[in-house]
């Protein structure tokens, strides 16, 4: 069990109160455990607010998600909770809309399309705590033995992936379409052939034409031609093609900045450019959030928004972010890591943030959709596929969904 941050100060009157935050840890060992972050911002925060008193609970992302809905289930909801998605409890009126806990100032400084997408109905309940967005990756090993360029179109790609199989590389593009992360290589494609899950109105829009053709150009040009390796898209998962590239077995995948280190640790030399569109470089690219929330069971409204408002100072996102080689939420911090690692490789990745796209994660028909995607997206692209009548079939159901909310 992971544990609890204990407040800092010591025991006040009767008067004090004491806020708990359930907290996803984005470590992946005891020395960089998210406990250490938050016991800092904790330590903080107490000495500048005596009275107010915050426990932390870190749990592993495996279990935290589930953990906070078994709480809010049995009518003990934390005070706070960092964890994958909010609409759910926004949908059950259980939750602070952000402008009745922040100031002002805080709520301004989210960047725009991460503040968008964490409302329902065009309020904003979910606040974005941690982002990231996606590029392409290849390897530059391969890439220079075989004479190539890193691609800017959908063409070229086609091109450099078949140079790639003729010199005997096992996948030349990985394409995870697998249950794990099916909903982000999708998301991707789609905004690259210039469509996406909804239309500019908020509404699905999964089986429109350009998905359609998007997905029809991966069966035939991509799959079809051998270019995808001996697993078939619908049964690659991401981790398995990151395992892969890491290996050096893959010459190009879209990835995440996780995958850097990843690599690196393997000895493979990467390099990474925007996802190429259908004629040039993709209109967007995906990007994706964890979120904070805030549960009114307890009424701690007051004292949460004054924890918020220091969480979100330019400092802590800064060294958040800087921790876990996550990209920042906010314009204030987001402004100082590009002028201090905007010439790293992770510079490339907070390049792309301000025009990212993320699911439509403020429908609580998401994670349905979301669901129905890992199982069927795979279908587009087999020998015989029919991608818009499997996109139909995905469209009709989120359709279905979205209206019995």
């Amino acid at each position: 069990m992971a544990g609890v941050l204990a407040g800092c100060g010591g025991p006040g009157d009767s008067g004090d109160v004491t806020l708990k935050l359930v907290a996803a840890d984005y470590g992946d060992s005891a020395a960089n455990s998210s406990k250490k972050y938050w016991a800092q911002v904790v330590e903080g925060f107490e000495k500048d607010n005596p009275g107010i008193n915050v426990e932390v609970s870190v749990r592993p992302w495996t279990d935290v998600d589930r953990e906070v809905k078994e709480m809010v289930k049995k009518g003990d909801a934390p005070d706070l909770a960092q964890i994958g998605a909010y609409a759910d409890y926004a949908a059950q009126d259980k939750l602070y809309e952000a402008d009745e806990l922040l100031s002002i100032a805080t709520q301004a400084d989210f960047l725009p399309p991460l503040a968008q997408a964490g409302e329902v109905n065009r309020i904003q309940y979910g606040m974005p705590f941690a982002s990231s967005t996606r590029l392409l990756f290849y390897n530059t090993k391969l890439f220079k033995d075989a004479h190539l360029t890193p691609p800017r179109s959908w063409g070229e790609l086609q091109s450099d992936a078949k140079a790639l199989k003729a010199r005997g590389v096992k996948i030349p593009y990985a394409l995870p379409l697998g249950p794990e992360e099916a909903p982000a290589e999708t998301l991707m494609w789609m905004l690259s052939g210039g469509g996406g899950y909804t239309d500019n109105v908020g509404s699905y829009d999964i089986d429109s034409k350009q998905n359609a053709k998007t997905f029809a150009w991966l069966r035939d040009e991509l799959v079809g031609e051998g270019l995808t390796g001996p697993t078939a898209p619908g049964e690659l998962n991401r981790a398995e093609a990151f395992a892969a590239f890491s290996r050096g077995e893959v010459g190009m995948l879209n990835g995440h900045p996780t995958l850097m280190k990843m690599a690196a640790k393997k000895g493979v030399k990467f390099g990474m450019v925007p996802a190429p569109g259908i004629n040039g470089k993709a209109r967007a690219t995906m990007g994706v959030a964890d979120w904070m929330m805030a549960f009114k069971q307890n009424g701690h409204r007051k004292e949460v928004g004054k924890f918020l408002d220091y969480v979100y100072s330019k400092k802590n996102v800064l060294d958040f972010s800087n921790e876990y080689d996550i990209l920042p939420v906010t314009t204030s911090a987001f402004d100082a890591m590009s002028k201090e690692r905007g010439h790293t490789d992770l510079g490339k990745f907070l390049e792309e943030l301000p025009t990212s796209q993320l699911y439509p994660v403020g429908k609580t028909s998401w994670a349905q959709v979301s669901a129905d995607v890992k199982k069927n997206i795979g279908r587009t692209v087999e020998k015989n596929g029919d991608p818009a009548s499997v996109l139909s079939q995905i469209q009709n159901k989120a359709a279905t969904a979205e209206s019995a909310e």
